[in-house]
């Protein structure tokens, strides 16, 4: 970029000194910006550069669009794969292992934030799992319920939140049917945040506090950590809803009983010697939340669910401290990234656009796919690289998703 600032100034026919003096700015300030010695870290700095050059900050900063990625083509996969109501019979009854295999490299996709592949894996999962279904009757039903759940995660991600409301529902009809709590557990996890996505809180809240409660009662007696881990992830989306409806008591609530279950696993997994006390990310009732169930995946939780009901200082005050934390390196990338825009979004409500910009940052560098595959993610760049005390890497993001 300087060596871009020092060629313009040249076309200009200013000196460094005339350049300076236009800025307001000394000397020494140019011919450092020149040598990259001192970076243009705000946007107000790239705005007086570009505009005293006569030239658009877009030009300054050299950068073009990227081509659209094929996410749109994925949904089309879908959509059609959920409606295709008579599969064609296969040649072979699949083995379920082989299945199992593909559903993990799947979550992993999801995990990761690798939306397009995984969008393009879709649809395919999803044919041969319900065909599979067809040919070996019950010893898929739980392969079926994840394969709906990853579906409609992956669907809310790219602001899909009608058709993931359809295969969540879809995995609800399989996991009832089996009558396995754990099951309706992990479809519910699915169907609340695509409930949420489309505003229906109070449905996403009675949901996953129903099915919350029916592993309580199940488990009754049983310290399995996974149905543990599942039970708390479902309170972790009952609190969000609930946040989201500005109901203070049972969110708090909520998220009060889902501290106490991470603090059991906690002291559970230190008693066994595994560290972090967390569930593994390969667990049905963790994988498809987004990453383990712990202390620091309840902490991201309360975060955002006090910004949501409106005490932001109290959030980010917690944020700073989380960030720090041992555990927060070990969540994966989809859920760091994911709780940074949450942030960020807390940050811009506040006014306060140089936070904002850099979490925003933060979670690009975290996550490529998560900010540049969401629509929801390209709104908020577009209100928060207007503002003079954004970072100046704003703008180039701004401008690579279009919307500056």
């Amino acid at each position: 970029m300087g060596r871009r600032v020092a060629q313009w100034r040249v076309r200009r026919n200013m000196t460094q000194q005339q350049f300076a003096d236009r800025l307001g700015k000394s000397k020494s300030w140019v011919d450092k910006v020149e040598r990259g010695v001192r970076r243009l870290e705000r946007v107000s700095n790239l705005r007086e550069v570009a505009e005293t050059l006569r030239i658009d900050v877009e030009v300054l900063l050299a950068t073009r669009p990227v081509r659209a990625t094929p996410v749109a083509a994925g949904v089309d996969g879908i959509r059609t794969a959920l409606a295709r109501y008579h599969l064609p019979c296969a040649d072979r009854s699949p083995l379920v292992g082989e299945l199992g295999v593909r559903l993990q490299h799947a979550e992993q996709s999801y995990r990761h934030a690798r939306y397009p592949a995984l969008l393009a894996l879709l649809p395919g999962l999803l044919d041969v799992v319900r065909g599979a279904q067809i040919t070996l009757p019950g010893a898929t039903d739980a392969l079926l319920v994840r394969v709906y759940a990853l579906t409609a995660l992956a669907l809310v991600k790219v602001d899909q939140g009608e058709l993931a409301w359809l295969a969540a529902d879809r995995g609800m009809t399989v996991a009832l049917a089996t009558d396995d709590p754990q099951l309706a557990g992990i479809a519910t996890v699915a169907l609340s945040q695509a409930l949420r996505s489309r505003g229906r809180r109070r449905s996403a809240l009675e949901a996953a506090i129903v099915a919350a409660d029916r592993i309580g009662a199940f488990r009754a007696g049983d310290d399995s950590p996974v149905g543990s881990s599942l039970r708390g992830t479902l309170l972790i989306q009952a609190a969000l809803a609930a946040a989201g409806g500005k109901d203070q008591p049972r969110a708090r609530r909520a998220l009060d009983q889902a501290t106490e279950i991470a603090r059991e696993l906690h002291a559970d997994g230190n008693r066994a010697g595994s560290g972090s006390g967390t569930a593994g990310a390969d667990s049905p009732g963790a994988g498809l939340g987004g990453g383990g169930f712990g202390l620091a995946v309840v902490e991201a939780a309360r975060v955002v669910a006090e910004a949501a009901l409106g005490d932001v200082s109290t959030a980010t005050a917690r944020h700073e401290r989380l960030v720090v934390g041992e555990e927060w390196r070990w969540l994966p990338p989809e859920h760091r990234a994911a709780y940074l825009l949450d942030v960020a979004r807390a940050y811009a409500l506040t006014g306060d656009m140089l936070r904002a910009g850099r979490t925003l940052l933060d979670a690009e560098r975290t996550a490529h796919s998560e900010v540049h595959d969401r629509a929801a993610v390209r709104r908020l760049v577009a209100v928060v690289w207007r503002s003079a005390d954004a970072p100046a890497g704003i703008v180039q993001l701004a401008t690579t998703l279009g919307v500056a």
